[in-house]
């Protein structure tokens, strides 16, 4: 990531009121940009294509699809993006840049097979509830050329290419939407069918742009697949961590899709539509959250952890000590300067909300749940940068236990929520990621107090193995030592 920071120093460092306002763009441009262009695409389709005169049971139909085409694309994607950007980290760090490609090529079988299979039982359960077998076969490949951009983004976001990611996706949803005037205007076809299908292209063009870079910039290949399977063995709690994380931003929705509240739409689908929207804009209130996050860190934090990297490699034990002091202080900086902009920022966008969504037809129960929501996504994302913190200093035990706590204590307060008045919903989130934060807290407040044994009482002097245990016995008086192992009993 340091590539970013030296960019958002260089323009910080003139402390105007434009520099300011274009280091926001920028950040806003390498972090969330995509998110807003899949938006603005729909947004567009929907309003040329005169997609409110379609009838209501369709329009769920296809916001339901999408809706699933996104979550689950991002669900099946978690169990290798930690995994993988670690991976790459050491092949970057180690120079050997012809294990990327096989790193690539295992970790897109690895994704496509997990996705193919969780998603073709649904497929099918959609068809056989009276789906037509044309929508069907659209959605899922809307939904693998999804996972295709998400999982070929790791890879972009590592070579620190977020202006090309961002080109892709405007390439591909301007693509999205010229196709869908022909689809709809030209070919008369039906306004649902357009969308899909134009959505579905575009996601495709976003990807194998995305391949078609990657492919230029790695031309080798060293053929170590079985590497790549490995690490992901030897380094099972980052996927862990990173599966429990994602499905905790969800589950809460999961558990309001299996009440009473919910939607039942043709072919299975079942959603909640006004608490999914007060997620949504939920999340959106604090999504700028990692945008901070990320400007921080490269500006700030990167080079107090180098420093202190330079210094246990080759320095003093007064110079280890000042730069780890340094280097926590920064850390407690970061989050607490993190909390205060963010907070600062979701106070106004709330008000924004508050005050102008009622007046658009968002409002009733929707604006009832969606303070709890904007709350409890607040602290998630905080908890999040905790979890980041937490990777640095390789504290992976850590890692699960916020995880774990995180989707377990949003899973169980969210069920008991269910029974409580629309106002307090989304209590679930509010407490998982509360709890969560909590344990993040208390593992990095241990982490500092132990460093300097993690740090140098990791290792090993003997290379450990397989076989009989040696004997025990160095040293004999007035005889020899019987230096033939012993055997295990």
């Amino acid at each position: 990531m340091a590539g970013i920071g030296v960019r958002l120093n260089r323009i910080f460092s003139k402390n105007t009121i434009t520099t300011n306002l274009i280091g926001f763009g920028y950040s806003m441009v390498i972090t969330i940009a995509p998110m807003f262009l899949v938006i603005g695409a729909l947004i567009i389709m929907q309003q040329l294509l005169g997609y409110a005169k379609v009838d209501y049971a369709s329009r769920e139909l296809c916001s339901c699809t999408i809706l699933y085409i996104f979550i689950f694309s991002l669900t099946t994607a978690a169990p290798f993006n930690a995994v993988l950007s670690r991976y790459l980290s050491d092949v970057i760090y180690n120079e050997t840049f012809e294990d990327i490609l096989p790193c690539y090529y295992v970790g897109l079988m690895l994704n496509i097979l997990l996705s193919s299979l969780l998603g073709l039982p649904f497929c099918i359960r959609e068809y056989l509830l009276g789906v037509e077998l044309f929508f069907v076969f659209i959605s899922y490949c809307g939904y693998m050329s999804l996972v295709l951009v998400f999982y070929s983004m790791l890879y972009l976001s590592i070579c620190k290419d977020y202006k090309k990611i961002s080109v892709f996706f405007l390439s591909g949803m301007v693509s999205a939407i010229l196709l869908s005037l022909v689809l709809v205007k030209l070919f008369h076809m039906d306004v649902i069918y357009g969308i899909l299908i134009s959505l579905t292209v575009g996601f495709l063009v976003v990807g194998c742009l995305e391949l078609a870079l990657i492919k230029s910039y790695f031309r080798e290949n060293s053929g170590k697949y079985r590497d790549v399977l490995r690490y992901f063995k030897s380094h099972w709690q980052l996927t862990i961590t990173n599966t429990l994380y994602t499905m905790g931003m969800y589950i809460h929705n999961f558990v309001f899709w299996s009440t009473d509240m919910r939607m039942e739409v043709k072919g299975g689908f079942v959603c909640m539509p006004t608490y999914d929207m007060a997620t949504c804009l939920a999340m959106f209130t604090n999504i700028t959250a990692s945008m901070i996050f990320i400007s921080r860190v490269e500006m700030h934090f990167h080079e107090r952890y180098k420093a202190y990297s330079e210094a246990v490699i080759g320095g003093r034990g007064a110079d280890i000590e000042d730069a780890k002091k340094m280097m926590f202080g920064q850390l407690a900086e970061e989050l607490m300067n993190l909390t205060r902009l963010q907070f600062i920022v979701s106070v106004v966008i709330f008000f924004i909300f508050y005050i102008l969504l009622p007046k658009i037809g968002f409002g009733g129960q929707i604006m009832r749940m969606y303070p709890c929501l904007a709350a409890g996504y607040f602290i998630l994302f905080i908890m999040y940068a905790a979890i980041i913190f937490q990777y640095y200093f390789n504290d992976m035990t850590g890692a699960v236990m916020t995880s774990v706590t995180f989707c377990g204590v949003t899973l169980g307060v969210s069920i008991y929520a269910t029974r409580l008045s629309p106002l307090w919903y989304g209590i679930g989130v509010v407490a998982g990621a509360f709890t969560g934060w909590i344990v993040a807290y208390h593992r990095l407040r241990r982490m500092e107090k132990t460093l300097d044994v993690h740090i140098f009482c990791n290792g090993s002097i003997l290379k450990r193995g397989k076989g009989r245990k040696p004997s025990n016995l160095v040293y004999a008086k007035g005889g020899t030592v019987d230096t033939k192992p012993e055997r295990k009993h």
